[in-house]
């Protein structure tokens, strides 16, 4: 069984089933390009809030915009609580030109969950279902008739997992891929994530299912695919700071190992990824934004110590290039 494999969503077919999920503070454009650049099959921006998008408070269209079109397709996740209020959100969406819309259904942080977004729309399955019926109308109307997914995780809390009576009213509202990733919202990101409920979910569904959770290699990966059977994976934590476990676990996935990406190769697509921030929201803002993603890139090398002591002062392209160039890797 081959388990590197294209991925149908709806009408929209994915080269391959390595999947970047939605990460705040992390999916941006310029990450989610050097994703993938290096193999990531679909890449998802962070969570956008329908909300900001009517109103017109977004401060930066930069979360939204997609450096790699056509070439490298990519979802647009919205989140919010009212059905008509993301359906006007998705009709704003078409100059964007994204692949996928997606539902974020599972974010657990609070100034998110108080609104009635994210996991708790888990809370009250029917508007979840409304929800997704309304962006698929949305689509239909403004977007090309893109397909519409979905992000849960297992339920709100031990007492309450209803992850599998959620995904079935959103696939038969029109989702066409759902993702669990199997932590309760009360889990936050802590214990471990319950694999066996993506098996009992994949088995469920009529439309794909994507795993998420607990995904750091491709041993990780493989390991989820053959215990889930799932169709895809999303990687969150995996791939900060290393954007070429992409290419990693489609090399394991087929040859059965892979070629860890060097640190000289981390570093030189961070600068390619502070180099793109810096053209679209200025050098001074890239700088102070990349320097938790440069710390990520050295995390694990003997030398990221010292790195790291340099990075958190950076305020200028140059200074990294002096930081990296003074370093012996």
């Amino acid at each position: 069984m081959n388990l590197y494999h294209p991925v149908k969503i709806g009408e929209f077919e994915a080269a391959g089933n390595l999947f970047l999920a939605p990460a705040a503070g992390w999916t941006d454009m310029a990450f989610r390009y050097v994703c993938a650049e290096r193999g990531a099959s679909l890449t998802y921006t962070e969570l956008i809030s329908a909300e900001a998008l009517v109103r017109g408070t977004m401060k930066h269209d930069y979360l939204l915009r997609n450096a790699g079109a056509p070439r490298f397709p990519y979802a647009i996740q919205l989140f919010g609580a009212k059905p008509e209020t993301l359906a006007a959100a998705a009709r704003l969406l078409a100059p964007y030109k994204p692949a996928v819309l997606d539902l974020n259904a599972g974010c657990p942080v609070p100034k998110v969950t108080k609104t009635g977004a994210g996991s708790a729309l888990m809370k009250t399955p029917a508007l979840l279902a409304g929800a997704v019926a309304a962006l698929k109308q949305a689509s239909c109307e403004a977007l090309g008739d893109i397909p519409v997914t979905v992000k849960l995780r297992s339920g709100w809390d031990a007492a309450n997992i209803n992850y599998m009576e959620c995904a079935l009213l959103a696939q038969e509202a029109g989702a066409a891929l759902i993702t669990l990733h199997p932590r309760t919202r009360a889990q936050g990101y802590g214990g471990v994530s319950d694999w066996s409920k993506i098996a009992a979910l994949k088995a469920a569904l009529d439309v794909p299912a994507a795993g998420s959770g607990d995904l750091r290699t491709p041993e990780d990966a493989a390991r989820m695919m053959a215990e889930t059977g799932c169709d895809a994976v999303m990687f969150a934590r995996g791939a900060m700071g290393n954007p070429f476990i992409f290419r990693e676990t489609r090399e394991f996935l087929e040859t059965g190992s892979y070629a860890a990406a060097s640190l000289p190769e981390k570093i030189a697509a961070a600068l390619e990824q502070l180099e793109m921030a810096a053209s679209a929201i200025g050098e001074k803002s890239a700088c102070m934004e990349m320097r938790k993603a440069f710390c990520a890139y050295t995390k694990g090398f003997s030398c990221g110590a010292e790195l790291r002591r340099g990075i958190i002062q950076a305020c200028t392209i140059e200074d990294y290039r002096r930081i990296f160039a003074a370093s012996v890797f």
